[in-house]
């Protein structure tokens, strides 16, 4: 990829794992000619320095558009009334996918509060289409958000 430009990070050398024990064909989808394909999205400076961008499979393509829902969540956290956010891809029978948006606040807010904050903030196609505030994101024990139980909620 060119500087700047956002792509799969994949590793090669002789630290990186042979594959997966008894799952070929995960390890024939994460293993190539020797690369391992990590799922992160990063991309390169000047200098050579890497900056992961997001998760590949948390990535939402909203009518051909890649949207990061890192970069939402870190605009939805500068809001001095937002204490978590969550973002995820939800099907959209328009633009293939749609942005939601999953919010805990410390003050009564508005779907239309929030989406006016990240049209401010925001492209257009990145904005939220649904929010829902809920009282606490589901986390694992480390405190990590878990996307996967946000999407099993998601409205049909």
């Amino acid at each position: 990829m060119p500087v700047g430009e956002v792509g799969e990070l994949a590793v090669k050398g002789p630290n990186v794992m042979k594959g997966y024990y008894k799952m070929p064909e995960d390890t024939a989808v994460t293993l190539k000619e020797g690369w391992l394909f990590t799922g992160d999205l990063a991309r390169m400076d000047e200098e050579g320095y890497f900056y992961i961008v997001d998760r590949k499979k948390d990535m939402v393509i909203v009518g051909g558009y890649n949207v990061y829902p890192r970069e939402v969540e870190e605009v939805l956290y500068q809001h001095p009334d937002i204490v978590e956010a969550a973002v995820v891809g939800v099907p959209d029978p328009n633009f293939g996918e749609a942005v939601q948006a999953f919010i805990v606040t410390t003050q009564e807010m508005t779907e239309e509060d929030v989406m006016n904050y990240c049209k401010e903030h925001l492209a257009k196609y990145k904005c939220p289409t649904i929010v829902e505030f809920i009282n606490e994101l589901p986390k694992n024990t480390t405190g990590k958000i878990l996307r996967k139980a946000l999407r099993k909620q998601v409205k049909a």
